[in-house]
Parts: C-alpha cells; sequence; structure tokens
C-alpha cells in the first residue's frame, strides 16, 4: 500500500488575535494549544499549574485578554485559579477545559462565571469558535 500524503493545515485567520494565558500540567497539551493557537496568530504564554498563572496575572492583571485553565492541577487547580482570579479582578475571559466535572463542580464555575467549560479532548475548530465569540 502506498503511503498516504497529507497536507498541512493551513492557519486560519482569526478575526482578532487575543494574548492567552494557558495553564494545564501537561505538558504535551501545552505545547499542542501554544503551537496551535499562536498559529492562528495569538499571542501565547503557558505555565503548568494555577499558581504561576495566578502570579503572572496578580504582576499584571491586563497582560492577557483570556485565561484558558484545566481543571486538575496538582498545586492549584481550575476552580481555585478561577475564584483568585475573580478576587483579583482579572477583567478578561475565562475558559476552563476538563476531562469530566462533577455537577456541583460545574456549579462552581457557573458561580464564578466562567466564560466556557469545555470538555476534553477539545477540538482545534471548536476553540477556534470560540475564541471568536468571546
Amino acid at each position: 500500500m502506498p503511503p498516504v500524503e497529507t497536507q498541512p493545515i493551513p492557519p486560519t485567520t482569526p478575526k482578532k488575535t487575543f494574548r492567552i494565558l494557558y495553564a494545564d500540567d501537561m505538558a504535551e497539551l501545552r505545547r499542542l494549544m501554544e503551537l496551535s493557537l499562536a498559529r492562528d496568530g495569538h499571542r501565547v504564554a503557558t505555565v503548568p499549574d494555577g499558581r504561576p498563572a495566578l502570579e503572572l496575572i496578580r504582576a499584571d492583571p491586563n497582560a492577557f485578554d483570556i485565561v484558558i485553565t484545566d481543571h486538575h492541577m496538582v498545586d492549584l487547580n481550575g476552580l481555585e485559579l478561577v475564584g483568585r482570579l475573580r478576587e483579583v479582578g482579572f477583567p478578561g475571559k475565562i475558559i476552563v477545559f476538563s476531562s469530566e466535572l462533577s455537577p456541583r463542580i460545574g456549579d462552581a464555575y457557573r458561580d464564578l462565571k466562567v466564560d466556557a467549560v469545555l470538555f476534553k479532548p477539545v477540538m482545534p475548530g471548536v476553540l477556534r469558535h470560540l475564541l471568536q465569540e468571546l
């Protein structure tokens, strides 16, 4: 059987580009998100946990337009991060990624007024669409 040729996926041209901070404890997902989002023209910073994300926002609350966070992280999980972002007055949008959430945790995110909760695996097209809707 001859090898299958694949064509590279061209980047999309978003209506607007964003400064995005992505917190996830999985290095592979951070790299994938960084490449995918940067390909669309967004400026992306990644961190391995909620604590360094919070430190970056505390240092400059206006440095990022959007924070995307995983829910399950070791030191400071997504819910704790979102709560603290609200306490420090982060003015941007917040998106949560999770492989699963209990109804109680989902309600807690809604109470904190996150802009979206997406369940892993998150397909790039879904994220692109959401970013443009924000």
